[in-house]
């Protein structure tokens, strides 16, 4: 079966190039018996590809159960498997099959495999090593023929280093590992997967399909989702709610798209000057911390040079007020001002700047005469009016994304 007709059958939207190969993997291991780790973040939808598994498999007039290893309790998950005997423990009144037991001959997902109990693990290795197990409270050892498909959003193998999961447990499950891409990583899929969304609550419904402008668009792609499909799924179903309008622009969209992380780089342990791992707000707050310190040092040079002219900074200053002077560099007043080029390539050669203010004191040490978050409201500022209001063009020119720079002209009530 092509991969197009798996899509179909399925409900599977996307075009991206993981996906694609995720879904191609599928397919071909879905005749075999071999069993198969689905790795991939909460909400990408890895329970789909279980499904896809066993229904191209020869098993799929077989029993398929679905089951949550992280929901069951402990004390009772050996049970829920395996099945117990009657008087095994206390509350055991009767006999009961487990779920290997009763779905004999077809295929079982283990959701959040990695939060099984070790006891737990040795069952189920037992299981796929030689088809044997035995219930609680029994001493018989009993048959089955069950395909395990397990997934995990944790990695298996660092847990297994903490002594929290068996190693050869992970290679039996992962005979055939799928990694199952998550909503970041496609954003060519991420407003499809809307319009399905708000198409199917509509017809549910029946009320008129919500649509978005090319920057809501825009928006909508460049958020990261860490809920990936299912947070996608529930902002939609809010604005299919709560919007009166069927045509969403970014700002209305904005007030769904709840805010990542509110800490500073700074705070993030970020001192060697790379970027990984930060957000596109964390990153814009970086660029300005390290802005003000480059700015400063360019700002003693600058001086320094004008010393070894014989040029004072006070000289047209009367004695009393010698010992501390404060210079305003803008590019009115001053013959030389202090220029920061564009994060906008394109600007440079236009020689479009942002002006920075600066004190000097006797002893050749500057400092910014504004706070950060001052700065940050006077280059968005500056950086609207030279584009005139256009929000996109402000946003290229800051090098930061629309998303980000909407949220700053609403948390500065800039409008």
């Amino acid at each position: 079966m092509d991969i197009q007709s798996v899509k179909q059958r399925f409900g599977i939207i996307g075009h991206s190039t993981l996906l694609n190969t995720a879904l191609e993997t599928a397919v071909k291991v879905a005749p075999t018996d071999m069993n198969v780790l689905i790795q991939g973040e909460s909400g990408v939808g890895k329970e789909s590809f279980s499904k896809i598994i066993h229904h191209l498999s020869g098993r799929k007039h077989a029993p398929f159960i679905a089951v949550n290893c992280g929901a069951i309790p402990e004390g009772t998950i050996d049970s829920e498997l395996f099945g117990h005997e009657k008087g095994a423990f206390t509350g055991a009144t009767d006999k009961r099959k487990g779920y290997f037991e009763s779905v004999n001959g077809g295929t079982i997902f283990l959701d959040e495999v990695g939060e099984l109990p070790l006891g737990t693990q040795a069952r189920l290795l037992r299981i796929l090593e030689n088809g044997e197990f035995i219930k609680v409270g029994s001493s018989q050892t009993q048959k089955t023929d069950v395909r395990v498909v397990a997934a995990t959003n944790r990695n298996l193998l660092e847990r297994a280093q903490q002594g929290k999961f068996r190693e050869d447990l992970y290679y039996r499950l992962a005979t055939v590992p799928i990694r199952v891409p998550k909503l970041s990583e496609r954003p060519q899929d991420i407003y499809l997967l809307f319009r399905k969304f708000s198409q199917d609550f509509a017809e549910t419904r029946h009320s008129q399909k919500i649509e978005l402008n090319d920057d809501a668009q825009e928006l909508l792609s460049n958020y990261p989702w860490p809920g990936n499909i299912r947070q996608l799924k529930n902002v939609t179903e809010q604005i299919c709610v709560l919007e009166s309008n069927t045509f969403i622009d970014a700002y209305s969209l904005q007030k769904y798209l709840p805010v990542i992380d509110n800490q500073l780089p700074i705070l993030l342990g970020k001192n060697d000057g790379s970027y990984d791992g930060l957000s596109e707000r964390d990153i814009f707050y970086k660029v300005l911390v390290d802005l003000r310190r480059d700015v400063n040092d360019l700002k003693k040079v600058v001086f320094g040079l004008l010393e070894n002219d014989n040029t004072s900074l006070t000289q047209n200053h009367s004695n009393d007020h010698a010992s501390i002077q404060t210079y305003n560099v803008h590019p009115v007043v001053a013959e030389n001002p202090i220029l920061i080029p564009s994060s906008n390539s394109k600007n440079q050669d236009n020689d479009e700047h942002l002006y920075v203010d600066a004190v000097a004191t006797s002893n050749g040490i500057f400092e910014d005469n504004l706070s950060l978050e001052a700065k940050e409201i006077e280059l968005i500022r500056r950086a609207l009016d030279r584009n005139q209001g256009k929000r996109k063009k402000a946003a290229d020119d800051l090098g930061i994304s629309e998303r980000t720079l909407y949220r700053k002209i609403k948390q500065y009530e800039l409008d």
